[in-house]
């Protein structure tokens, strides 16, 4: 006889559930305990939407919108809920792109001249949908048949997106009238969509501000930055002139051979616009004493650094460089986290009084000793004279480079100060975007392996706390910048695939990171394998993938 009951555990409490019951139904009775909607459970060790049925047999866990694969659920169900309500209000084929992040939100522009009174529009729709709460229902359909589905509906950046994937069978998401494709899991309805904003930015487009994980739940209120803005554009404006905007037209590229042509204009096109940021410290340099370099994890800081030091050697400045990882202060004083772990993060790290006078007296033509810090011990070592020539410029690297607080009694005219981050313009296709930490991660699993021996889930366990580290100490200070500097590249992702890939397959399913190791391969899947024999040895991807000609660790 068949049991019609199934058995599972929910917070250490062994549950009897009817056959058939879906976790939508098993929330109810726990959502009370939660602060914020849950999005997604955990059942055996894998992420599943609320619409699926309880298999039993293991635990059950909740992850509400502040988690990491919750949020991400989120926001891509208000992408969706935006899309549709353009298209409910503008029509079934305006075409809407998701362009990149933004100061906590996306930049979203679509195929009409947006005004003021429009995004109104578009936000009341979205509200109205939500108070509609429909649902959100996965449809399994051929490859065949979804690409069909998109040619007719004048989506061809996710028919030809599709055309590379080796999928029998693809899941769609249906919204009213309306079928999409994501890289994630969704919501179950639109009615816990109601955390969001819209501001108007131009014409082109607009910024879709939602609930971010770090911001307990509040949507921030939207503070423009145009230097990073003017850089994303540029970097939009190269990608479009190269008519490589998405995952098939670099797919493209790669399948006809084209790769070392590509490899070899993009690798020009940075350097020339690191270059301009060498002429125009030269052009200042009577002023201009100390250069401040700031970025998040793998942005490509170090070899970012050297090369711009030989762009100004070249120009007759003697770059001299610092690292404020030489000033962190004895281990024993090191402030610690909530768990006991040493935080070298935080400000309170850094022995910041020493740091401002020995610049102070560098500045001054004074002699001074400078600290190299030894991790082994935990101690600094005041092991290097350093004085200041009179072309001489100090290049300082650092997470907190960028901070306010840091050399504050020293004239802004005479710093210059640079961000450094990979801003990624190619994206999957129109609504699914690479996002830039995404890119990072997959740089530092790299990374990690080849100079460090890491396996894939040591990466992923530091990157919680690498990321919370860039939240609060980096990301708030990029509008202190005099430059930002975008260090990714059209081309990565096919050569990051080749690496990272087989890594991520390392990963136990039993893991508890093996989740976010399959999302990252579904990510890698959309690209075709790119090899690395073109990439020439002064590039910045070399300090990640190896074979580069500087000293990178």
């Amino acid at each position: 006889m068949i049991d019609e009951s199934i058995k599972a555990t929910v917070f250490g409490e062994e549950k009897t559930f009817a056959r058939g019951t879906t976790f939508e139904d098993v929330i109810k009775e726990y959502k009370d305990r939660f602060k914020f909607p849950i999005v997604v459970v955990k059942e055996k060790g894998i992420y599943k939407e609320l619409s699926e049925l309880v298999e039993g047999g293991s635990e059950i866990e909740f992850f509400d919108l502040m988690s990491g694969e919750g949020n991400r659920i989120y926001l891509n169900g208000l992408i969706y809920l935006l899309i549709y309500s353009i298209r409910e209000l503008y029509g079934r084929k305006t075409k809407v792109f998701v362009r990149y992040s933004i100061d906590k939100g996306l930049y979203i522009t679509t195929d009409k001249k947006l005004t003021k009174e429009m995004v109104k529009e578009i936000k009341n729709k979205m509200l109205e949908v939500v108070d509609q709460d429909i649902r959100i229902t996965p449809r399994n359909v051929s490859r065949l048949e979804a690409i069909d589905y998109f040619e007719k509906n004048g989506d061809t950046d996710k028919s030809a997106m599709l055309q590379y994937n080796t999928n029998s069978y693809i899941t769609l998401y249906q919204l009213g009238h309306m079928y999409d494709f994501y890289f994630s899991k969704m919501p179950t309805s639109t009615g816990v969509l109601n955390k969001f904003n819209l501001e108007y930015l131009n014409e082109e487009g607009l910024v879709l501000m939602y609930p971010h994980r770090y911001s307990n739940g509040e949507v921030s209120k939207y503070h423009h930055i145009q230097q990073r803005f003017d850089v994303y554009h540029e970097y939009q404006d190269w990608v479009q002139i190269m008519n490589i905007t998405n995952a098939a037209d670099l797919n493209d590229i790669v399948s006809q051979g084209k790769m070392g042509n590509l490899i070899r204009l993009d690798e020009t096109i940075q350097a020339s616009r690191l270059l301009n940021i060498a002429r125009e410290i030269h052009d200042h340099k009577d002023r201009i004493k100390i250069i401040l370099i700031a970025g998040p994890s793998s942005s490509g800081k170090t070899t970012t650094s050297i090369k711009l030091t030989n762009y100004l050697t070249s120009f007759g400045i003697n770059p001299v460089q610092i690292s404020m990882d030489d000033y962190f202060v004895s281990r024993a004083k090191t402030p610690k986290k909530k768990d006991g772990t040493y935080d070298y993060e935080c400000l309170e790290a850094v022995n910041i009084e020493l740091f401002n006078e020995n610049i102070d007296k560098l500045l001054n033509g004074e002699e001074i000793i400078a600290p190299e810090y030894n991790f082994l011990s935990g101690e600094p070592e005041y092991t290097k004279p350093m004085k200041l020539g009179k072309k001489d410029v100090l290049v300082i690297e650092g997470i907190h480079a960028l901070n306010p607080t840091i050399l504050n009694n020293i004239p802004r005219s005479k710093k210059y100060k640079m961000y450094i981050s990979p801003m990624t313009g190619i994206s999957i296709d129109n609504h699914n975007r690479i996002s830039t930490s995404d890119n990072r991660l997959l740089r530092r699993i790299i990374r990690d392996n080849r100079t460090r021996g890491h396996k894939v889930e040591k990466t992923l366990e530091a990157w919680k706390d690498v990321r919370e580290g860039e939240e609060k100490y980096i990301f708030p200070y990029q509008s202190e910048a005099n430059v930002t500097f975008n260090t990714a590249l059209i081309y990565e992702l096919g050569i990051l695939k080749t690496y990272a890939e087989p890594l991520l397959y390392s990963v136990d399913p039993r893991s508890e990171y093996y989740n976010e190791a399959k999302r990252l391969i579904n990510l890698l899947k959309t690209f075709l394998p790119m090899p690395s024999e073109d990439i020439p040895d002064d590039s910045l991807l070399r300090e990640f993938i190896g074979g580069s000609c500087f000293k990178v660790t």
